[in-house]
């Protein structure tokens, strides 16, 4: 993390930490590139139980230097710049944090409520790095994810691989049809779905989407021919029509469907 980066993540924190409601705060891995990166952004995570302070306070808190100041309708995210560095503070309640958990290893019947929700969630909390810990509570969070069963992952592997086949007859389809909307749109949602199948095959957290390709990857188990067709799919060779480039999400899905857990 940067010397600039670090002083303001400080600087915010300090301002949290004293809310009464505040358990912890996080910094979302987005901070560590250099400023001039165009994927930086200074993000916080604040879990928090009770209240916190409402919109105009926050924002006068935050200081005089703050611009462009926004908070999303529900007032769980807070935008704004500080000099040329984009923040973002992310309002997070310990208590939906801990129900969203207990979906995952207590109440696996229930698993179906965050499927479709994916685990990035979870990411956030496994690998954000603590600015601030009033407790124990992220530390409790964290290694209960650590232990979540097999169930867990085939339940969430079943819901994506089952997209990433719809996604592939869409695609089929929008081929047949020489849609090309549809086959952009079927595209996206059949490559990230193939990703998200992966990621839970190898019982990873998925990222944000900018490092679903370096991470899937670098996952230790991936079908052998899966990296040459992944860039293949990917790439903007313009010999890949729309019915070669259906061909590889065939090849690039049957050896997904093929790996076991």
């Amino acid at each position: 993390m940067k010397q600039k980066t670090k002083l303001l993540a400080g600087r915010l924190v300090e301002v949290v930490s004293r809310w009464p409601g505040v358990e912890c705060v996080t910094l979302n891995e987005a901070a560590l590139p250099d400023t001039l990166d165009p994927y930086f952004a200074l993000i916080l995570d604040v879990f928090y139980s009770g209240n916190i302070p409402g919109s105009d306070e926050r924002c006068h808190l935050f200081g005089e230097d703050v611009a462009a100041f926004e908070t999303s309708g529900e007032g769980a995210k807070d935008r704004f710049l500080l000099g040329d560095v984009p923040v973002r503070l992310e309002y997070k309640s310990t208590g939906s944090i801990e129900e969203r958990v207990s979906f995952a290893d207590e109440k696996l019947d229930s698993l179906w409520l965050i499927k479709d929700a994916g685990t990035y969630g979870f990411y956030r909390l496994e690998h954000g790095e603590s600015l601030y810990s009033r407790s124990g509570w992220i530390d409790n969070i964290r290694n209960r994810l650590s232990l979540l069963s097999g169930r867990f992952w085939e339940g969430m592997r079943a819901a994506h691989q089952s997209k990433m086949e719809h996604y592939l007859g869409d695609l089929g389809a929008a081929c047949y049809q020489q849609d090309k909307f549809h086959y952009l749109i079927s595209s996206a949602g059949f490559i990230k779905t193939a990703c998200l199948t992966l990621f839970c095959i190898n019982r990873r957290f998925e990222p944000s989407h900018r490092a679903y390709y370096k991470q899937v990857l670098a996952l230790p188990v991936l079908p052998e021919s899966f990296r040459a067709e992944f860039e293949t799919f990917l790439g903007q060779d313009p010999v890949m029509d729309m019915e070669r480039r259906y061909s590889v999400a065939q090849l690039i899905a049957r050896g997904i469907v093929g790996l076991i857990s």
